[in-house]
């Protein structure tokens, strides 16, 4: 089908984009591979206004389709924050172990019954000319008590599952099969097929 920009910088999502389009007939490339550097602030208020800013921009750079997404963790104790500022809770500068040891925090004397949370994430696809697609996928689960589990980024290893184990816990395969992004990024390959029938 192509080639497709991966609108994103971020490492731990590049792996699992490229996992989820391996047979997708698209050559997903990143930003680095076509020498594009561009930092795309997030101002958007919604994952789907900052998916859109950073497919747009991305596509407009490499003259080709690109795919962005915005995803975030809902907590409902938390009144569905961090939500669209997952990437950027808390202070400055702070990394995924950082943003996670403080959401634990945050909930810290909360009963399980009440650390009922989503992740959600909204893919954008977009053509050279600029028109967008979007797609939105969302997995829902609960907020442990301690982080476990080598495996995935971000709040994945407090993140549980329905079968008790965290986010972190997960194979590539289990996560992809039943991840927020897994859920969009599907949803995006079948329309793209369906425009190119």
């Amino acid at each position: 089908m192509g080639q497709l920009v991966l609108a994103t910088n971020n490492a731990g999502k590049v792996r699992e984009f490229r996992r989820l389009l391996a047979d997708s007939g698209l050559q997903a490339v990143t930003p680095a591979e076509l020498d594009i550097a561009l930092n795309i602030e997030e101002t958007g208020t919604t994952y789907a206004a900052n998916a859109t800013l950073k497919a747009r921009a991305f596509a407009d750079a490499a003259c080709s389709l690109a795919m962005a997404d915005d995803s975030g963790i809902e907590v409902d104790a938390l009144d569905g924050g961090p939500g669209v500022f997952s990437a950027r809770y808390g202070e400055p500068g702070m990394d995924d172990a950082g943003r996670t040891q403080l959401l634990l925090r945050e909930l810290h004397g909360i009963p399980d019954a009440r650390r009922t949370a989503r992740y959600r994430a909204v893919i954008a696809i977009a053509d050279a000319a600029g028109t967008v697609h979007l797609f939105e996928g969302v997995q829902e689960g609960s907020i442990g008590h301690e982080t476990r589990g080598e495996g995935g980024f971000g709040y994945d290893p407090v993140f549980l599952v329905g079968d008790g184990r965290t986010q972190a816990e997960l194979s590539d395969e289990e996560k992809d099969a039943k991840s927020h992004r897994g859920q969009a990024v599907r949803a995006a390959i079948a329309f793209l097929k369906a425009a190119e029938a």
